[in-house]
């Protein structure tokens, strides 16, 4: 059965009061972002509604997939339209919905009317039973029944300026439109917790710039087209990413030198930080993100997260904090990172790991080792923040 047009719900949005429009705006501006390589859509607002018609011809299957990856839809709902409100009219197309949409009729099913179009003379129960007859008269000899508690299909008919017949609602991925939530900058690593840590603050409807931390030797070319191929993955659903790429290593090197190397981490831990609320602030973001999670490795122990956190004015948000590693692997399945995050090559933290790094740093003790940083340090930082490489990334 081929369908011309999508009926699109939402959720949260629909309780935003006198701002909703600006939430509906957004979610249709990600919804032509979404749909831009599947076809032409003409995507339009009716009364807590938001349809997209297609123009041309279309990949049914491409078009599913690309509005299921946009927040703040919360079901896809594939529709049939009827210009014509004439209720014989409406009974025909009905019927032969069922009958084209379902090879096997051995099913339950309940008929559910919207009349928002109040002009119209008959009221909504009236014309759902009246479908319903008519289906049982046509179809009850192939097995279809009416059970108006748990019916296998719920069959819809929404009367407005057209009439619209659907009964199929394909779940969408919740959350909120993408830019209705401010702007944030992900730490953005090749490995599995920062892309869904990504993913997970723009269901919120925040938009992300990334930065990235580039080591050359030691992390390979292979090492930064891995970051930037999760940063395109992840643009599927956050749209357009902007990635900064610093070269770490000089800033590396100097830690590793002139550092206990039980504390590295956590040092080259708090510069990135630095570094990354630098373009934050030039981006105009509000907060930054990072993948971490409660004990994971020893950078991450409640100790190693407040001495990180002191050198940041900026909030730090992290989405992963409270789950364990199994959560998070089975969302970065879900959304697509997963095979590119476990490709063999090592980014800038893992190469100069320690072999027993600190897992209860004390601040005061982080802070007298930086100073032996001091005749270096602002140097190196500069040189790391003028030498950044900008790619825009773009899903498709």
């Amino acid at each position: 059965m081929e369908f011309k047009s999508f009926l699109i719900k939402y959720a949260e949005i629909g309780v935003k009061g006198k701002n909703r429009y600006r939430f509906e705006d957004a979610l249709i501006t990600q919804m032509k972002y979404a749909l831009a390589p599947v076809g032409e859509f003409e995507i339009r607002k009716e009364s807590g509604r938001i349809f997209a018609d297609a123009l041309e011809e279309y990949d049914y299957d491409e078009a599913v997939d690309a509005l299921r990856r946009v927040f703040g839809i919360s079901g896809i709902c594939p529709i049939v339209v009827e210009e014509e409100k004439d209720f014989d009219h409406i009974q025909k197309v009905v019927c032969d919905y069922v009958e084209e949409r379902y090879e096997d009729l051995t099913f339950t099913f309940k008929v559910q009317v919207r009349r928002a179009d109040k002009r119209y003379p008959m009221k909504s129960m009236e014309v759902a039973a009246l479908l319903g007859e008519k289906l049982l008269e046509r179809f009850e000899p192939q097995g279809l029944h009416v059970d108006v508690h748990q019916p296998d299909v719920m069959l819809t008919v929404e009367i407005r300026d057209m009439v619209y017949i659907y009964s199929d609602e394909i779940p969408g991925p919740g959350g909120m439109p993408v830019g209705t939530g401010g702007k944030a900058m992900l730490l953005l690593s090749g490995g599995i917790d920062s892309p869904v840590a990504g993913y997970m603050i723009s269901k919120r409807g925040v938009r992300i710039e990334a930065t990235y931390f580039h080591a050359p030797p030691y992390t390979s070319e292979r090492a930064k087209q891995k970051v930037v191929d999760l940063a395109k993955q992840i643009a599927r659903y956050t749209g357009p990413i902007t990635l900064h790429v610093v070269n770490f290593t000089d800033i590396q090197m100097a830690i590793y030198e002139k550092c206990p190397h039980d504390e590295l981490t956590i040092i080259m831990r708090r510069y990135m930080m630095k570094i990354a609320e630098h373009f934050a602030r030039e981006s105009g973001c509000l907060a930054l993100v990072t993948g971490e999670s409660i004990g994971q490795v020893a950078s991450q122990t409640m100790q190693s997260l407040y001495v990180t956190n002191e050198v940041c004015e900026m909030p730090v948000f992290r989405p992963c904090i409270g789950m364990d590693k199994q959560d998070i692997i089975s969302i970065s399945e879900k959304i697509g990172t997963y095979e590119t995050s476990i490709l063999p090559y090592e980014d800038c933290c893992t190469i100069f790991v320690a072999k027993h790094p600190v897992t209860k740093p004390r601040l005061d003790v982080i802070q007298k080792s930086e100073k032996k940083l001091a005749d270096c340090i602002d140097e190196l930082m500069q040189t790391a923040l003028e030498t950044e490489e900008v790619i825009r990334i773009q899903a498709h």
